[in-house]
């Protein structure tokens, strides 16, 4: 049985930036807000519209709310020491509006995570780099003695503070670039090593829990420490670094996770922070004879220092979101955070160009790509640069912050306020990431991308993006209830809804599947990828058959035949049988299909083996990206 389609007729409306809705009773409204890349739309919310009974003709975006993955933490970037300079600039009428803008949840986005320098980094307004423990050179302070936070009581801590207050569920991670010089080979905070010594591991252990219990007296309580910046990057351009193997990762988080427990309980210590894969440029710099050490966080998580270790910090500057995915596979009791990424640009690149470039790659890579891949936070780098891309002391000379300073003295938001609103405004802290289907790729494949979430409060939120340029219309559906949507090309969605009363079936797990054409893609049947398709390659025609296997015998009420963002390459025409042995089977449902989703309704059906069987004719291949039983 298949119910039929529908169609919504959708309206604009200017309305101010509001807050999503709160919990309440059983609801058909669905709040939408839209952004742009030719930024005729920032976070505009448009007319709401509304659940419907029945299914859609248009590619359909399943969500799941039976289905669970990751808590998130939040979302946000970092007030660096360059941000801050940045923030100081303003009056203090402009600063306060800019921090609200940023901050708080109602009258701005929201921002939920802040990543704070243990330190100097690349981005820093002083003359010199710094740690909270400098010495003159070839002096040393193993007793910790010059010890202080008295630079970031400035700038940074005022802010911290501001913000904690304009959002009290911020959370704080905290990082070192470089240890005090008179712990390190070199003596230097460029470059460099931890010297190899019990006493020196000892005293960056005592260093970090000193900072943590600093800013906690300061008002800033640090929830996520990592060790250290980027520990690969063994050449960093002219600012902080450290080249920190993991043996001696290790060897500090050994000596560090007593001493934090004792000190600061409700800090967690993340591991590596650092990129997907090992950045070309790191390998090529591995001291002669030593392992370029290419799966670090795999070997961090091996050691005994494991146990103190929530989980493992990433970076995007190399590789793909898909390797978060592959270390929780190997590692599922640690929990996985995406922690820096910066947009940059060309030198000649105009305004538009930079917007567009940044709102769609950060879309599609960082605010669906990490969280769909198990992150439980998503943060850029600078919350706030001048219109040069600074100050900063070294490194990069083309990064962009959530907000710019322009010449005239007024504050413009860019594409990673936006990118990053649309999670913090309508994600909170504690919410937990659901099913949804999602058709397009990291590497851009013109499709839609989906994530949702369910809040504390028993809403939920989909983001959805447009990849493609041209407008795409689809459909959103939650069990037996759905809505139509048009997105324009390049632009991100975040729809709201309260608890539907809508009939949602559980998904039921599937062990492995086969077929009868091209049945070494088989597996892309039942791998919950929307964006991996089994194609039958070669035209629509009877008999040709898919097959799952459930690995025992089940009851089942419902299949799904999901033929992705490939419209048109759906079954002209089907049969379900089923069987326990592979070999019997009996036919549960004929019929035919006119949609990229089919749902088949059956009565009360147990067995382990489905097969779906083509008996329709068309001259176009056969396609299916998830084949999905429900009971």
């Amino acid at each position: 049985m298949r119910t039929p389609a529908f169609g919504v007729a959708l309206a604009l409306t200017v309305a101010s930036l509001t807050g999503p809705a709160q919990a309440h009773p059983p609801t058909t409204q669905v709040d939408v807000w839209v952004t742009t890349p030719d930024r005729a739309e920032l976070l505009h919310e448009r007319a709401p519209v509304s659940f419907h009974r029945g299914a859609s003709e248009r590619t359909t975006i399943t969500v799941d709310p039976r289905t669970t993955y990751q808590t998130m933490d939040g979302f946000g970037a970092s007030i660096t020491d360059s941000s801050a300079n940045v923030l100081y600039r303003l009056s203090p009428a402009d600063r306060e509006q800019t921090l609200r803008k940023l901050f708080d949840p109602r009258a701005g986005i929201g921002v939920s995570f802040l990543r704070q320098p243990v330190g100097s980094s690349d981005f820093t307004a002083a003359a010199e780099h710094y740690t909270y423990d400098d010495v003159p050179a070839g002096q040393t302070d193993f007793g910790l003695k010059h010890f202080t936070i008295a630079h970031d009581e400035q700038q940074v801590l005022p802010l911290l503070r501001r913000a904690k207050q304009l959002n009290p569920a911020l959370k704080v991670m905290a990082t070192p670039w470089s240890p005090p010089a008179w712990m390190k080979t070199g003596d230097s905070l460029v470059g460099g090593r931890l010297k190899d010594d019990p006493k020196v591991y000892d005293a960056y252990a005592r260093y970090l829990v000193k900072f943590v219990q600093a800013y906690a007296r300061a008002g800033v309580p640090v929830d996520f420490l990592s060790i250290q910046n980027e520990p690969q990057n063994r050449k960093p351009s002219a600012y902080p670094g450290t080249d920190l193997p993991v043996r001696q990762e290790a060897a500090v988080i050994t000596a560090l996770g007593p001493l934090l427990q004792k000190a600061s309980p409700r800090t967690k210590i993340l591991g590596y922070d650092h990129n997907w894969t090992t950045h070309p440029g790191d390998i090529a710099s591995t001291p002669p004879g030593e392992d370029p050490e290419t799966d670090y966080p795999y070997k961090l998580l091996q050691t005994s220092a494991a146990k103190w270790i929530a989980g493992t910090a990433y970076h995007c500057y190399s590789g793909d979101p898909s390797k978060q995915t592959e270390l929780h596979n190997a590692f599922p009791s640690k929990g996985i955070w995406f922690t820096e990424c910066s947009g940059s640009h060309g030198p000649n690149d105009t305004p538009p160009q930079i917007f567009r470039g940044t709102l769609t790659w950060h879309a599609r890579t960082l605010m669906l790509g990490t969280t769909r891949n198990w992150a439980k936070s998503v943060v850029n780098w600078n919350i706030a640069l001048d219109s040069t891309g600074g100050p900063h002391l070294g490194g990069c000379d083309t990064c962009t912050g959530l907000v710019t300073l322009q010449p005239d003295g007024s504050v413009s938001t860019d594409a990673e306020y936006y990118t990053i609103g649309h999670l913090s405004k309508f994600v909170k802290p504690g919410a937990v990431r659901i099913g949804s289907t999602s058709y397009g790729t990291t590497g851009w494949n013109g499709q839609l991308m989906s994530a949702a979430f369910r809040n504390p409060d028993g809403t939920t939120a989909l983001l959805v993006h447009n990849e493609n340029d041209e407008p795409r219309s689809f459909a959103v559906a939650v069990g037996d209830r759905s809505f139509e949507y048009e997105l324009p090309g390049g632009s991100i969605a975040t729809y709201t809804w309260g608890r539907t009363s809508a009939d949602v079936p559980r998904e039921l797990s599937v062990e492995s599947a086969t077929a009868s054409v091209n049945g070494a893609d088989a597996g892309l049947l039942v791998d919950a990828d929307g964006s991996t398709v089994w194609q039958s390659k070669a035209a629509q025609a009877p008999g040709q058959w898919v097959q799952v296997d459930l690995g025992k015998a089940q009851t089942f009420r419902q299949v799904a035949l999901d033929s992705g963002g490939n419209i048109g390459d759906h079954a002209h025409g089907q049969s379900v049988a089923v069987s326990n042995d592979g070999s019997s089977w009996r036919t549960v449902d004929d019929g035919t299909s006119n949609s990229q989703l089919t749902t088949i309704d059956l009565p009360p059906t147990r067995a382990r083996y489905v097969r779906i069987t083509q008996t329709g004719t068309a001259g176009n291949w056969w396609s299916l990206a998830d084949v999905r039983l429900y009971r």
